[in-house]
């Protein structure tokens, strides 16, 4: 596997993935189950393959960001291993 992350590696680790619009401060957590089931489970997950097919749904800017970070509701800790894995150490 290439380095990064795919969909469901994020899913495995527990993670959150919020898009956020730098136009208008409008934010939102992705639902990355359906996005696994729309792009496969191996698909890339990092934000320059992400970033390109998204749009804020208040205001239509595609001045998009990404956050990750693990699932504070789900894991206990940083999730030091996914990150280990998606900068490949």
């Amino acid at each position: 596997m290439a380095k990064g992350w795919t969909y469901q590696s994020l899913i495995d680790g527990k993670m959150t993935v919020t898009a956020y619009c730098h136009a208008c401060n409008h934010h939102k957590v992705l639902n990355l189950e359906a996005l696994r089931d729309r792009f496969g489970p191996e698909a890339p997950a990092m934000a320059d393959d992400i970033i390109p097919k998204l749009k804020c749904e208040k205001c239509g800017s595609k001045k998009v960001g990404l956050i990750y970070a693990p699932d504070s509701n789900k894991v206990s800790g940083m999730g030091k291993s996914l990150y280990a894995k998606a900068k490949g150490v």
